[in-house]
Order: structure tokens, then C-alpha cells, then sequence
């Protein structure tokens, strides 16, 4: 059948009609007129089973099935109504016609609520609420005009049973039918047909029960016009292709709230005013109580509304818009309720923080909307995996973050595996045929264990996730806080501020050593080498500037993490150079200069002991190349540099040129900006310096701090335990 079949429809339907009124109301034309309005209300039952049967499975059946039975037993009405009126002049009610009549409206009732349980799968308040307003109003109008005087007449109790049951029952279609017009789902044209002859067969038997009580009804008039017309928009409905997805849900953008329904639900709220202030005037107040009974209802409605209204907009305030998860602001303030709670009563506080394993190149190789639908679905499964134990909120981009109240320490590496493998445990689908496997990394700490503020907390769990993602990523790291080597005063006491938050390590490295206590041992070993040379701190900064630095110019989380990781260690290599040396005021001789150049190999050696840090320990070893090929060990040139190393060669000279040093004093800031200019092309890659001073001139930097005096003398060096307490070989004393 063609896909326009429904216009035909349409178009033969309107000639029938117009058929019927040329058709002259006597002799043979009283029998013409009963086929063509029988004919008419009968079709829209066949339109609906044709219609039905090109839809593609899965078919609406039952609530289709249901309108062409209701539409059948209409047409039987029609039948006996008009034969009796038509070729036996019988005016008789009740009739037989009336017991199909008021048969058709359950069946319509039922069908419209299938409908709507389909489109709207979940909750409709504000649809409800707002179909109830314009119900309740039409139920007012339709006592005042219709039902009371009909209540009020002198009739038999059959006659008045019927004659009511009639515009009661309308009405109840009318509410159903406001509550399919304002709720969910696709407005489509089949849509559309549907709610016209909904809504004509209302107005129509509205108008014929209102020409009843002043008696101008005759057969035969428009009104049979408008009840054919909307017995034609029922079938033109089923015919429609769009008749396939009438029951189906909506997209999101879908769900509006237009000026039309606003403008609607102003001019119900006027209603009851308007008829008091009629009644006034009238000096009659017979319907005072309905009116009243009417607008107490409203009242309830409206306050129902703004009661739904007032906890929508709270939602959204907490609710991320894209995974439906609680937003950063919420669970942060949530996060210090809870520590502080847990300082009162004694109790556990854990923060999970979980990021996305090389999620830019998910966006870069499908698009935002193909990473969207990841985010979504990764987010689904946390949720899966969270259930009711804990509060999991985004907390930014492609990070995610959990907290945990009275969870045990012992159990949180169990829930952070269990969070891990859920999301990582098959692929997620991304685009159509287009699935991929995500991995997280996370990243957890605990109050009181691991700090004492909730701000602490999370830095810790941030730590704790760098380490994971330095470690090779897909894995779990739990903050914990551990006694690393640390030097000792002359006198043997111990420095006060030594402990250092360290790392439980995954599964997979339980074999190999612990890089947690290394990795501590050369930021200290750096530090020292910081507080020998500088008044201010020197790889903290450098470390910060990097990673921003990286951000800024478009790098992914990863490659920003190895330039933080590479901008903490650069200079440790140091470590192993005479303090003659790095201490002297003068110009070094060649082969003080040559010992000075080794420093970026023993930096990469020394960081390239950590297990999953040989990226790192490359980019300390290149961090003093120059763009023009004239640095040193190995004097790359241009894009051979890795990119990491060229960020941090510009964020150490610029730390370099703005801190005192023992053979020069600081620069100021625009001498240090002409240096970086003057070195632009020549020894540092101009897109990085380029975005280094952009970056400079908004005041995005952090300021490196003073350095603080040492509190110790450095003695020796050890090299740190391993995790089965072994020394770790191959980190030479200094």
C-alpha cells in the first residue's frame, strides 16, 4: 500500500461526506444516507487493521485492537440510530443504539491508557498534573452548562441514568485524552489525527447534548459532520506510517513545555474567577458550591505543581545533565558533611576518584557524541556497581568520583576491583555497529586514615590516581600514609613533616617492586637538590606549570600526567653532582660543565628504575634538548623532542630565570619573558612558548613559593624498601 494511502483515505472520505448532505433527507434518499454515513463511521475500523498490519514487528496490537473494536461498536450505533431515525422516524430514548454508544467508551479509555503507559514509560507529574488542571476545568464548565441542568430536570430515572452517563463518560475520554496530548512521547502526524477525532467526537457530543436541553437538535445537521470528520482522522491515524512509533518513547530534546500549553493552563486558571464573577451579576449562586468545589481542586493541582516544580529544579542543581549522576558542587558538599560527621561519631569516610583510560582518543577517533554515549554508558555501569552504598557524582570531564560513608579500609581495594571490572567487563556501544572496551583507573583514600579535611582527602585520592595511571592505568591504587626513607639531623633525631603518602600496588606488580616508596624517595632526592640551589621551589612548580601547560595546548589527561611526573623528577639526576659544583658562583671549567651535562642521563636512569616510568625517564632525559638541535645528551632537533620534554624545558627555564640561583640573581618577570621570546624557534618550540606566555599573561601560572630553609643537614642518602621490606637495587647514595 502506498505511504500516502491515508491522503487518499482522507480525500474519499470527505467526498462521502460531502455525499451525505447533497443526498436530499426523503424518500429514496433517507436509506442513500444511512449507507454513506454507516459506510463512513464504519471504514475508520478497517483503516485501523490495514494500518496495523504494516507496521513492522513488534506491532502495538492490543491498544489498536482495542480503538477498532470500540470504533466497530460505534459504527453499530450509528447504524441503529440513524436506520430508526431515518426510515422509521423513531425518536425513542433510551434506545438500543445507546447501549453501543456507551459501550464504545471503556474500550477508548483503555486504549488511550495503553497508549500512554507505552509512550511514557516512567513518572509524568508535570503531564498529569497539568492534564488534571484542564480536566478539572472542563469538568466545571460541562456541571454548569450540561450535567447540573440535566441533573435538575424532571425526567425518569432510566432517561436521566442515560442522558447523564453520556457527557460523563465524554468527559472521562476528554481527561484521558489531555493526558495523552500533555505527556511524553513522539508528536508525530499519526499523533496528531489521533487527538482530532479525540477531540471532535468530544466537542460533538458536547454540542449535541447542549442542542438537547434547548431542543434545536435535528438529524442530520453539522454535527454529523464533525463526528464524521473525526471517525475519518481515527483511520487516516492508523494509515499514517508514522502509526509504527506512536507508542514509542521520546528523544529528550522532545519533552517541552510550549507557550501553547502555558497559555492554556493560564486561561483554566481564570475560569473559576470568571464564572463567580458571572454568578454575581447574575444574582444567581446555584452553582456556587460546584464553582467552589472546582477551584478548591485547582488550588490543590497548583500546589502539587510547584511542590514538583521546586524538587525538579532541586534535582537538576545536583544532577549532572549528561549521565544523570550528582554534579562536583553536590558531592563535595556532601564529602565534608559526612567527614565531619565521622569526626563526631568516630567513623569511616572513603573518596574513590575514577578516571577514564585514554578517553581523548575516543573523542578523536568517533566524535564528542560517540564519547557522550562512553560517559553515559560508563556511568550506568558505576551506577550498576555502586547500588545504594555510596554517593557517585561527576566530577569533571571524563573523571568520576565516589564517597563511601562506614566502609570499611579493609574492604575499599575489594569495592574499587569490583568498580573496575564492571566497567571494564565488556564493550560499550558507541555508535551504531560501533562498540569499545573502556578501562578506568581509581584512585581512593580514607578518613581518618589517610587525612583529616575532606579537601585532603580527595587530594590524596587524586595522588593516589596519578599513580594508577603512571602505573600503566586499568588498575586500582589505594592511598595510604607510610614511613618513607628520610634523612636524619646530625644528631640523630628525626626531622619533623617526613611522612609521605605512598601506594598500595596492584595485583599485577605485587610481584615486582613496590615504585611507590621510589618514586617517594626521589621526590625527596629532588626536593633536596630544589632547596640546594633555589630560593624558591623549583620542580613543585615546574611540575604544576607542566601539566597545565600540557592541557592548555590540547594533550591528553596521559600526556599531562607524564610532563607533571617528568616536571617533579627532571632534576634529580643532580643528585649526583658535587654541591662544588652546582653551588659555584663562577663560570665552570669544561669539565665541571661536561660532569653538569651528565645529570639529564642520571635523572632518566634513576627514574627509569620505576617500574611503568621508562616514558618519564625519556622525557628527563631530554628536557635540556633545544628546538635547534644545539642541546644536550643527544641534540635533537624539532619534533624529534618529545612533547613533554619541550613543555618542560620552558617551564624550567622559566623557573630557573625567576629564582635566585647562586651564580645570578632572579630575573624580573619581563627580562624572563624577553629570555623566553628571544628563545623562541631557537631553543624552545614556539607553540610552547606561545602558550606559556598566553597563559602567563591571563594569570593562569600558580606562583612558585618562596623555598622554606632546610630543617636538616643531608647525610647520606638510602635507598628505599621495597614491599617485602627489601632494599630496591640499583639507586645509587648521594
Amino acid at each position: 500500500m502506498p505511504a500516502r494511502a491515508w491522503q487518499g483515505y482522507l480525500s474519499v472520505g470527505c467526498c462521502l461526506i460531502g455525499g451525505y448532505y447533497l443526498v436530499p433527507p426523503s424518500g429514496s434518499g433517507l436509506m442513500l444516507r444511512v449507507v454513506l454515513y454507516s459506510l463512513v463511521s464504519a471504514s475508520a475500523t478497517g483503516a485501523i487493521l490495514i494500518g496495523l498490519r504494516r507496521c513492522p514487528s513488534p506491532r502495538p496490537w492490543l491498544p489498536w485492537l482495542l480503538l477498532a473494536l470500540g470504533q466497530a461498536v460505534y459504527a453499530i450505533a450509528d447504524v441503529i440510530f440513524y436506520t430508526a431515525h431515518y426510515l422509521f422516524d423513531s425518536a425513542r430514548f433510551p434506545s438500543v443504539a445507546d447501549v453501543f454508544y456507551l459501550g464504545r467508551y471503556p474500550l477508548v479509555c483503555v486504549a488511550l491508557a495503553l497508549l500512554i503507559r507505552r509512550r511514557t514509560p516512567g513518572r509524568d507529574l508535570a503531564g498529569l498534573l497539568d492534564a488534571g488542571t484542564l480536566a478539572v476545568i472542563a469538568a466545571l464548565l460541562s456541571w454548569l452548562f450540561l450535567i447540573g441542568p440535566q441533573a435538575r430536570a424532571q425526567l425518569t430515572i432510566l432517561v436521566k441514568v442515560t442522558t447523564l452517563a453520556h457527557p460523563v463518560m465524554d468527559l472521562a475520554i476528554f481527561a484521558v485524552a489531555l493526558r495523552l496530548v500533555l505527556g511524553q512521547g513522539r508528536q508525530s502526524m499519526s499523533f496528531f489525527l489521533l487527538n482530532v477525532h479525540l477531540f471532535a467526537i468530544f466537542a460533538a457530543d458536547t454540542l449535541h447534548g447542549l442542542q438537547l436541553l434547548d431542543g434545536s437538535y435535528t438529524t442530520g445537521n453539522y454535527l454529523d459532520a464533525i463526528w464524521l470528520a473525526g471517525n475519518l482522522a481515527l483511520g487516516a491515524a492508523a494509515l499514517h506510517p508514522t502509526v509504527c512509533c506512536l507508542d514509542q518513547p521520546p528523544r529528550r530534546e522532545e519533552v517541552q513545555f510550549g507557550p501553547v500549553r502555558m497559555l492554556a493552563l493560564t486561561a483554566a486558571g481564570l475560569v473559576g474567577p470568571a464564572v463567580l464573577l458571572a454568578d454575581y451579576h447574575r444574582r444567581s449562586f446555584g452553582d456556587t458550591v460546584a464553582t467552589a468545589t472546582a477551584w478548591a481542586v485547582l488550588f490543590l493541582l497548583t500546589v502539587l505543581k510547584m511542590h514538583r516544580l521546586i524538587a525538579e529544579q532541586r534535582r537538576l542543581a545536583v544532577t549532572d545533565e549528561l549521565t544523570g549522576l550528582y554534579t562536583r558542587r553536590y558531592f563535595q558538599s556532601r564529602l565534608a558533611s559526612e567527614v565531619a560527621r565521622a569526626r563526631r561519631s568516630g567513623g569511616d569516610v572513603a573518596v574513590l576518584m575514577i578516571d577514564v583510560d585514554h578517553f581523548k582518543a575516543i573523542n578523536d577517533r568517533y566524535g564528542h557524541p560517540a564519547g557522550d554515549r562512553a560517559l553515559v554508558g560508563i556511568a550506568d555501569r558505576l551506577r550498576s556497581a555502586t547500588g545504594a552504598e555510596g554517593l557517585l557524582a561527576r566530577h569533571g570531564g571524563e573523571e568520576f568520583a565516589l564517597l563511601l560513608a562506614s566502609a570499611p579500609v579493609a574492604d575499599l581495594l575489594a569495592v574499587c576491583e569490583r568498580l573496575r571490572c564492571r566497567v571494564a567487563n565488556r564493550p560499550i556501544t558507541i555508535a551504531e555497529g560501533i562498540s569499545v572496551t573502556v578501562t578506568v583507573s581509581i584512585g581512593a583514600a580514607m578518613h581518618p586514615h589517610h587525612a583529616g579535611d575532606s579537601g585532603e582527602l580527595v587530594t590524596i585520592a587524586d595522588q593516589a590516581l596519578y599513580r594508577a595511571k603512571a602505573c600503566g592505568r586499568d588498575r586500582s591504587v589505594i592511598g595510604r600514609v607510610a614511613e618513607a626513607p628520610v634523612p636524619h639531623r646530625v644528631d640523630g633525631a628525626r626531622p619533623p613533616g617526613t611522612e609521605l603518602a605512598t601506594a598500595l600496588v596492584p595485583r599485577r606488580l605485587r610481584g615486582a617492586a613496590n615504585p611507590a616508596p621510589m618514586v617517594d624517595f626521589l621526590r625527596f632526592a629532588a626536593d633536596q637538590v630544589d632547596v640546594g640551589l633555589s630560593t624558591r621551589e623549583h620542580s613543585l612548580a615546574v611540575a604544576r606549570w607542566a601539566r597545565l601547560l600540557a592541557t592548555e595546548m590540547g594533550y591528553d589527561d596521559d600526556t599531562a600526567v607524564q610532563a607533571e611526573l617528568a616536571g617533579r623528577l627532571h632534576d634529580v639526576g643532580k643528585i649526583v653532582i658535587p654541591p662544588a659544583i652546582l653551588g659555584k658562583r663562577h663560570g665552570l671549567s669544561d669539565d665541571e660543565w661536561g660532569l653538569l651535562r651528565q645529570h639529564p642521563d642520571q635523572g632518566a636512569q634513576l627514574v627509569g628504575l620505576i617500574p611503568g616510568f621508562e616514558r618519564v625517564a625519556e622525557i628527563v632525559r631530554q628536557h635540556h634538548e633545544r628546538y635547534d638541535g644545539t642541546g644536550y645528551p643527544a641534540r635533537l632537533a624539532g619534533t624529534r623532542i618529545l612533547p613533554e620534554a619541550r613543555i618542560l624545558a620552558v617551564c624550567d627555564s622559566w623557573a630557573a630565570m625567576r629564582s635566585d640561583r647562586p651564580y645570578r640573581s632572579a630575573l624580573d618577570e619581563p627580562a624572563a619573558v624577553g629570555e623566553l621570546r628571544r628563545g623562541r624557534g631557537v631553543q624552545y618550540d614556539p607553540r610552547v612558548v606561545d602558550a606559556f606566555l598566553d597563559l602567563h599573561q591571563r594569570g593562569r601560572l600558580p606562583v612558585n613559593v618562596r623555598q622554606r630553609a632546610p630543617e636538616f643537614q643531608l647525610v647520606v642518602l638510602q635507598p628505599p624498601a621495597g614491599a617485602d621490606g627489601t632494599v630496591v637495587e640499583g639507586i645509587p647514595g648521594g
